[in-house]
């Protein structure tokens, strides 16, 4: 099974710039071992089960939790069986359709 999981959480109450909240849950992110991909607007994990994946959010709220009255999130869920290494596997599919792109 492979569960990609997009996500953004963040505090709320801490102005315009939060990269110094965000930047401590994208180190719990990259000391978990798994596979993820940062974006201007979120995460990519991919984890091999559903519940791992729900364990980084949880992880990343605890994470926060401190620092803020009010924390914010969207998280997405691409659940497949029977599949595995699709963060770059999905870009590799459109990257042979039409080139490289500038991930």
């Amino acid at each position: 099974m492979s569960v990609l999981m997009e996500f953004a959480i963040f505090p709320t109450d801490k102005g315009g710039s939060v990269s110094e909240y965000v930047s401590k849950v994208i180190d719990m992110v990259r000391n978990s071992g798994y596979t993820y991909k940062l974006t201007a607007m979120g995460t990519i994990v991919e984890t091999d089960e559903l519940h791992q994946a729900l364990s980084i959010i949880e992880q990343a709220y605890h994470i926060l939790e401190p620092y803020s009255q009010r924390i914010y999130s969207t998280v997405k869920f691409d659940i497949r069986k029977n599949t595995q290494n699709r963060i770059e596997g999905k870009i590799a599919s459109i990257e042979s359709k039409i080139g490289k792109t500038n991930h």
